[in-house]
C-alpha cells in the first residue's frame, strides 16, 4: 500500500513538473509572440508615418532589412507607365538612388511566384527563380516574398532575404508578414496619391507637363547637383513659329491641340532624367543635366525635326504644319555660386536671347549662346 502511494505522489510531482515546464515553455512563447507583435507594430508604424514617397521607400527596403537583422531586401514596383518614377524623379530622387528598388515595366518573366502571388510565399531561395528580384543577393538560402499592390492589382513584392533555410521555411504561418504587405501596399498607394497630389500644383493642365513654378524649383535643384559635381547645365528655350497664325486661323482650340502635340513631340526626343516645362504662351523649356552643348545641339536639332516632319490635324480636321526656334544656354556652377535663384534666371535669360536670335535669322532653325 505504502508503495502504491509512493508511486501515486512520484507520479504527481512528475506530472506538476511536466505542467510546470509547459506553462514555462507558454509563457516563454507568449513573450516571443509578444515581442513579435511588438517588432511588427514598429514596423507598420515606420511605415505609415513616411512623410512621402521617397521616405517610403527607403523604409521598404533599408528599414526592413535592418528591422529583420537580415542579409539582403530588395522590393519590386510594376511602373510601365513611368508613373512612379516621374513621381520620385519630380521630387529630385530618381529610382536609380534607391538600393535594391527595381522599377520595372512588367512582372512577366521575373520570378514564377508572381503568377498567383496572393499572400506571402515563402521556400527557398533559388538563383534560377529569384536572381532576377535579388540581383546581387549572395549567401541566401530562404526567401518570403510579400504581395505589393496599388487599386486592388499586384504590382510587386517586398523581398526579404535571409541566409537561414529556416527563417522563411514554407510550413511556417505567414500571418504578421500578410499584415505587413497589406499596410505596405496601402502605404505605397497613399504615398503615391499624395505625391501626384503635390504634382498638380506644379503641372500645365492643357499640355500635361509641368509648368514655370515647377521649373523654378527644379532649377534651382539642378543647379544645386551641377555645382555638388562639378557639371554643366543645359538649357533649351523652344518657340512656336507663327504660332498667333495659327490661333486667329483657326482659333484658340486649334492652337490647344498644337500646342498638346508639340508637347508629345518634344517628349519623344528627351530622356526621363530631363526637366521638361512648359515657360508659358508657346513657350517650352529643357534642362539638360549632364549635357554639353554640342550633345544639346543635336537634341535640339532632332526635336526641331520631329516637330516639322508632318502636319498636326486639328480640331476641324484640317492640318498645319508647325516649326519651331529653339536658344541654347549652358552654365557650369562653382563653389561660390550661393545665389543659384540669379544664376538660374540668368541661364532662362541667356537662352531666350539665343531663342530670338534664331527668330531673327529667319526661324526653324537652333541657335546657341556661341551663335550670337
Amino acid at each position: 500500500m505504502q508503495a502504491n502511494d509512493d508511486l501515486s505522489k512520484e507520479q504527481l510531482r512528475a506530472e506538476l513538473e511536466a505542467t510546470r515546464n509547459s506553462l514555462i515553455e507558454l509563457t516563454e512563447q507568449v513573450a516571443r509572440n509578444d515581442k513579435k507583435l511588438r517588432r511588427t507594430q514598429q514596423r507598420e508604424l515606420r511605415l505609415l508615418q513616411a512623410e512621402d514617397l521617397d521616405a517610403l521607400l527607403k523604409v521598404l527596403v533599408s528599414g526592413l532589412r535592418s528591422s529583420y537583422e537580415l542579409e539582403y531586401v530588395s522590393a519590386v514596383i510594376c511602373d510601365p507607365d513611368y508613373d512612379i518614377r516621374h513621381l520620385l524623379l519630380a521630387n529630385g530622387t530618381p529610382a536609380e538612388s534607391f538600393p535594391h528598388l527595381l522599377m520595372v515595366e512588367s512582372l512577366t518573366g521575373l520570378a514564377p511566384q508572381y503568377i498567383a502571388l496572393y499572400k506571402p510565399w515563402m521556400g527557398p531561395f533559388a538563383a534560377c527563380d529569384h536572381s532576377m528580384i535579388c540581383p546581387g543577393a549572395s549567401d541566401v538560402n530562404s526567401i518570403a516574398m510579400i504581395p505589393l499592390t496599388h487599386r486592388g492589382k499586384l504590382i510587386g513584392s517586398i523581398n526579404l532575404c535571409s541566409s537561414d533555410a529556416e527563417r522563411f521555411a514554407r510550413h511556417l504561418a505567414s500571418d504578421f508578414l500578410a499584415h505587413l504587405g497589406v499596410i505596405a501596399s496601402f502605404c505605397v498607394e497613399n504615398s503615391i496619391n499624395r505625391a501626384r497630389l503635390l504634382r498638380s500644383g506644379f503641372t500645365d493642365v492643357l499640355t500635361g507637363w509641368y509648368n514655370r513654378r515647377y521649373l523654378s524649383v527644379r532649377l534651382v535643384e539642378e543647379l544645386a547637383r551641377a555645382r555638388r559635381d562639378q557639371a554643366g547645365l543645359v538649357c533649351l528655350m523652344l518657340d512656336a513659329d507663327h504660332f498667333k497664325r495659327v490661333n486667329d486661323t483657326w482659333g484658340h482650340a486649334a492652337g490647344d491641340a498644337v500646342l498638346r502635340e508639340l508637347a508629345q513631340r518634344i517628349e519623344s526626343q528627351v530622356r526621363a532624367s530631363d526637366v521638361a516645362a512648359r515657360f508659358g504662351g508657346e513657350e517650352f523649356v529643357v534642362l539638360l543635366p549632364g549635357t554639353d552643348v554640342s550633345s544639346a545641339k543635336l537634341l535640339a536639332e532632332r526635336i526641331r525635326n520631329a516637330i516639322s516632319a508632318s502636319p498636326i490635324t486639328l480640331p476641324c480636321d484640317e492640318t498645319v504644319t508647325v516649326t519651331v526656334s529653339i536658344g541654347i544656354s549652358e552654365v557650369r556652377p562653382e563653389s561660390g555660386d550661393n545665389d543659384l535663384k540669379t544664376v538660374g534666371d540668368s541661364l532662362i535669360a541667356r537662352a531666350d536671347v539665343a531663342l530670338y536670335a534664331a527668330k531673327s535669322a529667319g526661324r526653324d532653325r537652333v541657335y546657341t549662346e556661341a551663335a550670337q
